[in-house]
């Protein structure tokens, strides 16, 4: 396919494909364009518009379709497209559809769908039993590309998206004040690292936490996905590559608690591209109860996975945090903060609104009530675990939906427990099978085929796209947790059907994560809102007008019947510039169409609004990975524990580390710590017994080693010094 092709609008592709390469491609045959698992059942949804900006494209297909290989053009398959739901239209999408199943085609390869008498093919795919592996390694580094206060080295992040660290100026993440005491240095803190939570820069507390928990189960669910090679500064330390990332997050999350044991709610970032060029003041808001308890859920998970690979002293440390963090918000449990908020006195503070309501901090009090359960054993967890459990509207409503998959979740995750009160696993384990398997939605709906494009969810919103990923979770979770032999091989079906969508098919016949031509991807996301890739940038802004566009793998929110442009248009937007903004393109769609076309490849901010559309977030990053992540083919790593050792590790943190460096260890007896620049030399020596804090300001940044010797012993780990 021409390389311009790619580039296109979705509905300027439409419309050239159709007029002038119709004999060639067109995007009314929709498949995943990465591809399908040789098991995998595989469909091809043929579309024909009849409701929606597109309704003049009119599309009918032929009577016979044919997998093709692509590489020598031999017909491998062929077959008759049948018919969705009797030839209705979808109210969803406002297509008619039909289906091509060629699921006993599983031989490794490369291959098109053609409709052999209208010579009309599909996007190219691949069929292989490793096919998403990349996807995942891809769409994981997109949270090294949002680490605040990490320079984007070339050598990771390529040359179109290199740049130095961020936030960490004078009076910036570093040394943070209060956000009512601005110009108070007694308020300062070290509230650094973390992750852009979005298309914006701010550092929210709950969501932070709530992505450490997802990429947490994520790792737990299926270990051997995850590899130690997505070219990360921590890539090669014998650490799956999807836990360093995660320790990003954790450690920043131990910066943001405070020595009584409560949670910092939020960090308020300055803005610019690229984001090292962002100079104004960070503001933090106080602890409340909803940060502690997410935090606490956090950490006692995250204690888990790092004792599993052997980092004893770390996961210790991880508890006593998350304990200290329940302490407080049990002692304190309506302490609230609206960031951004009159009432709060707090405008200007954040974007999103971080606070929870009642229910909600009540959910992350079971789920934190879960994990530290798990972690230490203590009955108080496991009582008021076992108390509250039923206050889910799970419960309540015997309903199971994707609004509320991470609550589901935890519930669910209290079944594994050893020492999980029996009568309480039943409850849950029941309650949930029984709320898939009746009802309208969830496998009944899946069953009925609600969907043409076979991703049925009932509401489309603002961030539709994380939705998706919830639901094929949701799917997945039946066959994970043994709810129900029977649907074992439909649910994991069905769970892929939610990939698929996000990979092609859907009414735009595109990929809904950003610049992924290298990869697969053959009608991607080219633009979304972003402030490092912000509108008009001629580095970042588009694929195929700027330079280098946005960088790879960010799944974006995706279709938001929602969408509007502000108010103030079409002349009340308060210049003639910002009114002429208001009619600069058009945004029909998104405006104004079925819930599934309610989507446009663009990133025009205010008035037009387009991050309601298009902004990506890690909240539905980390859904989409966790999807993903069980699909792929397994990745063997060698984990780095010394056996003999074992007992005798030691930990450091922070790592990376601005200037303090706190060392763990369980050594009891006196021992050398060293540390050594990259090219071996040793900048630092002293003798070390049981835990050690030591200033490493004088050290300039970069990366080093820190070994500890003890009785003809060593063990050793990569530091970077910021």
């Amino acid at each position: 396919m021409p390389h311009f092709i790619r580039l296109l609008t979705t509905l300027s592709l439409m419309s050239l494909l159709t007029a002038t390469y119709a004999q060639t491609i067109t995007p009314f045959i929709t498949i995943d364009q990465f591809g399908y698992i040789p098991s995998s059942k595989k469909v091809a949804v043929i579309r024909d518009p009849h409701v929606g900006f597109d309704v003049s494209d009119a599309f009918t297909p032929g009577a016979t379709y044919a997998v093709v290989n692509a590489g020598t053009g031999t017909q491998v398959f062929t077959g008759n497209p049948t018919v969705w739901g009797g030839g209705q239209t979808d109210l969803s999408s406002g297509d008619k559809a039909w289906h091509f199943d060629f699921s006993s085609v599983n031989t490794p390869g490369k291959y098109y769908i053609l409709d052999v008498s209208k010579n009309l093919r599909s996007f190219e795919f691949e069929i292989s039993a490793s096919i998403y592996n990349e996807i995942l390694k891809q769409a994981v580094r997109t949270y090294f590309y949002q680490r605040v206060g990490f320079p984007k080295n070339a050598q990771y992040a390529g040359a179109g998206w290199a740049d130095g660290a961020s936030h960490i100026g004078n009076l910036q993440d570093k040394n943070c004040r209060l956000f009512s005491s601005p110009n108070s240095a007694s308020t300062e803190k070290d509230v650094s690292g973390g992750w852009y939570d979005a298309g914006d820069y701010n550092k929210y507390t709950n969501w932070t936490a709530n992505y450490v928990v997802e990429m947490m189960k994520a790792y737990l669910e299926n270990p051997k996905a995850w590899g130690d090679d997505y070219n990360i500064p921590e890539s090669g330390n014998g650490v799956p590559d999807l836990l360093d990332e995660a320790k990003w997050g954790i450690d920043h999350l131990l910066r943001m608690q405070q020595s009584n044991g409560g949670v910092l709610s939020i960090v308020s970032e300055s803005h610019a591209s690229p984001p090292s060029s962002a100079t104004g003041q960070s503001l933090y808001g106080p602890a409340t109860t909803s940060a502690s308890l997410n935090t606490a859920a956090a950490l006692a998970i995250s204690s888990k996975v790092f004792r599993s690979i052997g980092q004893n002293a770390y996961a210790d440390n991880l508890v006593d945090a998350a304990e200290d963090a329940w302490t407080w918000a049990t002692t304190n449990p309506n302490v609230l903060f609206r960031n951004n908020d009159p009432a709060y006195n707090s405008q200007g503070i954040g974007a999103g609104q971080q606070e929870e309501d009642d229910y909600g901090r009540k959910m992350n009090k079971l789920e934190a009530a879960c994990f530290l359960f798990e972690a230490t054993g203590r009955t108080v967890y496991q009582n008021y675990f076992d108390q509250n459990y039923q206050s889910a509207h799970l419960f309540e409503w015997n309903f199971a939906y994707p609004f509320e998959e991470t609550v589901q979740e935890a519930l669910l995750y209290y079944t594994t427990i050893n020492g999980a009160s029996g009568a309480v696993v039943n409850d849950i384990k029941n309650t949930y099978r029984n709320a898939m398997l009746n009802g309208s939605e969830n496998i009944p709906a899946y069953d009925n085929l609600n969907d043409p494009y076979r991703a049925h969810i009932k509401d489309y919103t603002w961030g539709s796209n994380r939705t998706k990923a919830a639901q094929g979770n949701m799917f997945y979770a039946m066959n994970f947790y043994g709810l129900n032999t029977a649907t074992d091989a439909k649910t994991k079906e069905a769970a892929q059907e939610y990939l698929h969508y996000l990979h092609g098919v859907n009414p735009f016949s595109m990929v809904y994560l950003s610049n992924m031509y290298d990869f697969g991807g053959d009608n991607c996301v080219n633009e979304f809102y972003h402030t490092w890739f912000t509108n008009g940038s001629s580095l970042w802004d588009r694929v195929g007008t700027s330079t280098y566009g946005p960088a790879p793998g960010f799944l974006v929110g995706g279709p938001n019947p929602g969408y509007d442009w502000d108010g103030c248009c079409p002349n009340n937007c308060g210049s003639a510039g910002n009114n002429a903004i208001c009619g600069s393109e058009n945004i029909f769609p998104p405006k104004n169409q079925p819930p599934q076309k309610s989507y446009k490849d663009f990133n025009t901010s205010w008035p037009l609004n387009s991050w309601s559309v298009t902004e990506n977030s890690l909240g539905y990053q980390t859904a989409y990975i966790r999807l993903l992540s069980k699909f792929v083919a397994d990745v063997d790593i060698m984990i780095d524990i010394d056996e003999e050792i074992e007992e005798n590790v030691f930990q450091i943190f922070p790592n990376p580390s601005q200037g303090t460096l706190q060392v763990y260890t369980d050594i009891q007896e006196s021992g050398e710590l060293r540390i050594l620049d990259v090219h071996g030399r040793e900048v630092l020596n002293r003798q070390i017994m049981g835990n050690e804090i030591l200033d490493i300001s004088h050290l300039p940044a970069g990366y080093y080693t820190v070994q500890v010797l003890w009785d003809q012993k060593t063990s050793q780990q990569k530091l970077v010094r910021l």
